[in-house]
């Protein structure tokens, strides 16, 4: 798919959607651009907070969920950095929203599960 759309061109998906190529040096949705070591440390400390999160909460009923979403998304990323200096995001949604990659999906509903999560687990223990 990335070698049949060329940087800076748009191809209509669905109607709200369009699929682009373009390179992201930056977190999830562009932000941070530009700081390759910024978002290394970012990531690195995410990464080790989280694990520590999982290892004190191991047995909490559905925590592997968003540790393995955040865990598989961030990787993902990672190996993108890796290979290419930086992210692939290919989907583009209207309204100047920033465009993204399943990465970035799997990071930001890991993220909102693990907040639902942390809150159940809060209102149970009062």
């Amino acid at each position: 798919m990335e070698s049949s759309i060329t940087p800076g061109d748009e191809r209509k998906l669905l109607p709200a959607i369009d699929l682009v190529n373009t390179r992201n040096r930056g977190v999830a949705f562009g932000f941070l651009p530009g700081s390759h070591t910024g978002v290394t440390i970012l990531v690195g400390v995410a990464l080790i907070a989280l694990f520590a999160y999982f290892a004190r909460h191991s047995t909490r009923p559905l925590i592997w969920l968003p540790t393995g979403m955040l865990l598989g998304g961030a990787l993902g990323n990672v190996i993108d950095r890796v290979r290419q200096g930086a992210v692939t995001d290919f989907i583009k949604l209207p309204l100047g929203w920033p465009p993204f990659n399943l990465a970035d999906v799997s990071i930001t509903l890991g993220i909102l599960i693990l907040f639902v999560l942390i809150d159940r687990s809060r209102h149970a223990d009062r």
